[in-house]
């Protein structure tokens, strides 16, 4: 398993989550060993477009598309997720994402922002990201996030399943699972026992 060096996330607090759910794990920009991987765990923390310029520089997005289009895992966290999402908008400065779903990463609209601390998150039936897990609470650090998302199926084989979360009274994507690539808002490798099950749920699909 591949967790992609882009410059940005919690590299080494990701690969030591990935080994402790039982995953061999490498750290690397490599885009043939990266594509190749059993499962790939794309990390991000900081802003959107900055996220997106370190992707870029590692062919990251390529990576993405072609190991989704062969049904190969990706897991997505944090600003790794968000920059599946078409496209981000920080400080009215608008930037292209993987565009892997339809959607806009936006300021969230809470009294207070960022979103940081432990939450509780609204899982759909029938998904395996949360198996054991539903009712356990997890760690956001986080500013913005996907308010608006009405898509109900895309170029895979079955309708994403979205785990949603409320701040403040804004309602906003905590996880999607969706065929191959799986994604969360939050930090499991900060959300202790919970999600650390997350994580083995994740690796038992590789």
């Amino acid at each position: 398993m591949v967790v992609l060096d882009h410059g940005s996330g919690n590299l080494r607090s990701a690969v030591r989550a990935l080994e402790r759910a039982g995953a061999r794990v490498t750290l690397t920009s490599d885009f043939d060993e990266a594509l190749e991987a059993d499962g790939l765990l794309v990390p991000g923390v900081g802003a959107y477009a900055a996220c997106m310029a370190g992707l870029r520089q590692v062919g990251g997005e390529r990576i993405i598309g072609r190991r989704l289009a062969g049904g190969r895992p990706v897991l997505g966290i944090c600003v790794g997720m968000q920059v599946l999402f078409a496209r981000g908008v920080e400080h009215g400065i608008e930037t292209a994402g993987c565009d892997e779903w339809p959607g806009v990463v936006e300021r969230l609209q809470a009294p207070v922002v960022p979103h940081m601390g432990w939450n509780t998150v609204e899982t759909p039936a029938g998904g395996a990201l949360f198996a054991g897990v539903e009712d356990e609470r997890f760690y956001f650090v986080h500013s913005y996030g996907v308010r608006d998302w009405s898509l109900v199926t895309n170029n895979r084989t079955r309708a994403p399943l979205v785990t949603w979360a409320e701040h403040g009274g804004d309602r906003f994507v905590a996880a999607v699972e969706n065929g191959p690539l799986w994604a969360t808002q939050f930090h499991p490798e900060k959300s202790g026992d919970a999600g650390a099950a997350l994580l083995r749920n994740w690796v038992a699909t590789l």
